[in-house]
């Protein structure tokens, strides 16, 4: 698979990031409401800032080699631990996490991990829970979480769940290599060109 270019990479980021402050700040006084599964809605805000938290945190504890060399082997390394049941209590933890002002906690957070990663380059190695791994190569998956958990954040506000366009092309392109590796490409493919739905319980993360 080809790698994800580091500037458009950085662009897409902010974009998703802006748009995930700015759905933040649509949610009013409906933090306790239904989030996303057993999530709130404050639980699913706190996880998705860890899109951001966790580039800061591992950025913190540089690597020695590269472990994992593409955003797809990311994903395949940590399917186990993405699967597991401390996942749910992590978003729940990282929402009360946000403190009594949650809009002013997720603005503050996205300034910071920006300002921190507008000084890089990409070839920086942070450690991750699936080892050391080029930043160039862990932020596409920033973005797809961003991203994804956007639109679960929009579509339980009732707002529209469009991204913007440079991270959804570049995080349509990610589940597209990731179901091209794992061997689920067809029904995806069917899919997408009106030819029927996807079958029940699919993904490729």
């Amino acid at each position: 698979m080809v790698g994800f270019d580091w500037q458009e990479s950085r662009r897409a980021c902010a974009d998703a990031a802006g748009w995930f402050q700015a759905t933040t700040a649509e949610v009013g006084d409906r933090w306790d409401e239904p989030g996303l599964g057993e999530w709130n809605v404050r639980a699913l805000v706190g996880h998705t800032a860890r899109a951001l938290l966790t580039v800061e945190a591992y950025l913190g504890t540089p690597a020695a080699t590269a472990d994992v060399t593409s955003a797809v082997g990311y994903y395949l390394a940590t399917k186990a631990i993405a699967a597991g049941p401390g996942v749910a209590q992590r978003g729940r933890d990282a929402g009360e996490a946000l403190g009594a002002d949650p809009v002013a906690a997720v603005a503050e957070i996205v300034a910071r991990v920006f300002a921190l990663v507008d000084g890089l380059t990409g070839e920086e190695l942070p450690t991750t829970i699936a080892g050391g791994i080029r930043l160039a190569d862990y932020l596409p998956t920033r973005i797809l979480e961003l991203t994804v958990h956007t639109a679960d954040l929009s579509m339980a506000l009732g707002l529209s769940p469009e991204p913007p366009a440079l991270p959804a092309g570049l995080t349509l392109r990610l589940l597209a290599e990731l179901a091209v590796t794992e061997g689920r490409a067809g029904p995806l493919l069917l899919a997408a060109t009106g030819r029927g739905g996807l079958p029940s319980g699919y993904t490729v993360l």
